[in-house]
């Protein structure tokens, strides 16, 4: 019986065992949070998918500028055959400038040759006729114009498409921290099982033994074999939850070229993992203002917001009247061809152009449309301040109530193995029976998974807190 008992002292010591059972080839390479964070943030799909959509949003903006870019163009013609010989080619350079909606423009053009009467306007001296010229809206168009109103409304547009990636990646790695302690915790449980499996067994060859020498009744062979079938229920059940946790963390886990890969059992870290508990501040309190300022959610919702303003100011643009004043100098050089002395003077042309809409319906329709948008926008961004606020709340109270609970658990861990350490005693005085201890030995592993779920709890309600007060440090992204 004495052989049986020191193996039941391996329960005192389980963690200990247990370290020794992972922790060995673990010892090498474990695999870390860091590693996983850092892994995540450059190959997960949605982040990817992210950036693109950022590149695309650039390329949007980059297009919008095109509108203000130098147009060059060239026309002429000339008469081959008829009474009339004449030929002129022109050039033009043109842009938009935005300031008033203004735009200028450059021309060149030169003619040979005889034109009829009604074409006058074509010749020009020897050298040809320079044109320098300007327009600009005094009323509609004058603040704000398409053109404009692209080039602003892409640019927030480039700007929600960086908050959606910092989004997305807080999320990601969120969950890539709650998937590493979920695989964490699930391959030591798996541990503790495998650990309460060998004691039985090795506890049925030393009853086989004590039963030969006459010392224990045979139904004690009977008893320990059904605890080692539950026992093997148990392992196998923990392997599975251990191997499901593996394939989630591969989600998050890649190689360079980002194919997932599954996690190897030995690179499970140890359980003094569990002892480097971070020191958990909470600021949330403090400075909830700051939070709110920093959500990209709001930050999504205020650039939304500011997008309409921009669609509001564009649609009262094309309720104004037209007013645009134009302003144009052209002068021929060289000697005079065949249009005569006209074309030696120089000319400056003012000009103004006045048009008013009168059936509105369309643009008051686009107005007032924007107009509920931005409105409905506003609430919407309310109700997300209030839903950000109460989540800040609740996950810190979460966290602080896990911590709590991780230290009970603990104090429970401690208290089953001097129960179990107790019994054993009795046991050897005579005092106890194989049943109680049987008990008292499944408790003490009971306490010692309740207290791994109790790391794995605290653990995620770090990972939510982290993520709700935009600690990027801890998640892996500063």
């Amino acid at each position: 019986m004495f052989y049986v008992l020191k193996k039941l002292s391996i329960v005192t010591g389980m963690l200990a065992v247990l370290h020794m059972s992972f922790g060995a080839l673990a010892q090498d390479k474990p695999l870390t949070l860091e590693d996983v964070l850092a892994s995540s943030v450059r190959n997960v799909p949605e982040i990817l998918l992210e950036i693109a959509e950022k590149n695309e949003a650039a390329g949007y903006a980059q297009a919008a500028q095109g509108a203000f870019d130098v147009n060059l163009g060239a026309s002429g013609f000339s008469r081959a055959t008829g009474f009339w010989s004449g030929s002129v080619v022109e050039l033009e350079a043109k842009q938009n400038i935005g300031v008033y909606g203004a735009q200028v423009y450059g021309k060149y053009r030169i003619s040979d040759g005889r034109f009829p009467i009604y074409e006058d306007e074509y010749f020009t001296n020897t050298l040809g006729e320079f044109k320098v010229g300007t327009l600009f809206s005094l009323l509609r168009n004058r603040d704000i114009d398409e053109n404009r109103f692209n080039i602003r409304d892409t640019a927030l547009a480039q700007k929600q498409a960086e908050t959606d990636i910092l989004f997305q990646k807080i999320i990601i790695q969120q969950q890539a921290t709650q998937a590493y302690w979920n695989w964490v915790v699930t391959g030591h449980q798996y541990g503790v099982y495998r650990q309460l499996l060998q004691i039985a067994n090795e506890r049925q060859k030393a009853l086989e033994i004590q039963v030969k020498e006459g010392a224990v009744a045979d139904i004690f062979i009977l008893e320990n074999r059904q605890n080692i079938t539950r026992r093997e229920k148990l392992v196998t059940e923990a392997k599975q939850r251990f191997q499901a946790s593996a394939i989630r963390l591969s989600y998050y886990l890649r190689n360079k070229e980002g194919t997932t890969r599954l996690p190897e059992a030995y690179e499970l870290p140890d359980v003094t993992v569990f002892d480097q508990q971070e020191s958990v501040v909470f600021p949330l309190i403090l400075r909830p203002g700051q939070l709110l300022q920093n959500r990209p959610e709001l930050q999504q919702l205020k650039l939304a917001i500011e997008r309409l303003n921009q669609t509001v100011n564009l649609r009262e643009n094309d309720l104004a009247p037209q007013l645009d004043l134009s302003l144009e100098l052209s002068r021929d050089f060289g000697s005079i061809a065949e249009g005569g002395s006209s074309r030696a003077s120089t000319d400056t042309v003012v000009g103004l152009q006045f048009s008013i809409p009168l059936g509105q319906r369309k643009a008051k329709g686009k107005l007032t449309a924007a107009k509920a948008k931005r409105k409905a926008l506003r609430q919407k961004t309310r109700m997300v301040q209030d839903k950000i606020q109460l989540e800040l709340k609740r996950v810190t109270l979460d966290l602080k109530v896990s911590v709590e609970m991780l230290e009970l658990a603990k104090q429970e861990t401690r208290q089953s193995r001097l129960l179990a350490d107790a019994e054993q005693v009795r046991f050897q005085n005579g005092a106890s029976d194989f049943f109680i201890l049987n008990i008292r030995e499944e408790r003490a592993t009971t306490a010692q998974i309740e207290e791994l779920k109790a790391h794995l709890v605290q653990r995620t309600s770090l990972a939510n807190f982290y993520a709700a007060s935009m600690n990027l440090q801890k998640l892996g992204l500063f």
